[in-house]
């Protein structure tokens, strides 16, 4: 992909989004230890001993200090669509981890955001 960017603002900014699908997996472990039938505040007190949201919560802010750092030196219109790796990696990885269904209709999106990926940064 000629993007004009670097290999390693390419790497960044994929690192980047393996991150955000990694914390969307630390949000889902969270949500899977929460009491699905207790009272509103039960689950409010629940979420806050939490291992599992508070280290998705320490990654996105680690993420979004890289974010702000990339942009530094990458235009924002060259590094945004590269979070789209993100949205076509999290649900494959919702899939393998936690079971989730990857029905056809999914699987077709996700080829075509990271087609759109390549047309938009290629």
């Amino acid at each position: 992909m000629n993007s004009g960017l670097s290999l390693a603002q390419i790497a960044l900014l994929a690192a980047y989004a393996v991150g955000m699908a990694g914390g969307q997996l630390l949000f889902k472990t969270a949500a899977l230890h929460l009491p699905g039938e207790a009272p509103l505040a039960t689950r409010l007190v629940s979420l806050l001993q939490n291992e599992f949201f508070f280290g998705a919560v320490a990654l996105y802010a680690a993420l979004s200090v890289l974010w702000v750092w990339v942009l530094t030196f990458t235009p924002l219109s060259r590094a945004y669509p590269f979070v789209a790796i993100a949205f076509a990696l999290t649900p494959v990885l919702g899939g393998l981890v936690f079971a989730e269904p990857l029905s056809a209709r999914l699987l077709i999106g996700l080829v075509m955001i990271v087609g759109g990926l390549y047309l938009v940064a290629g």
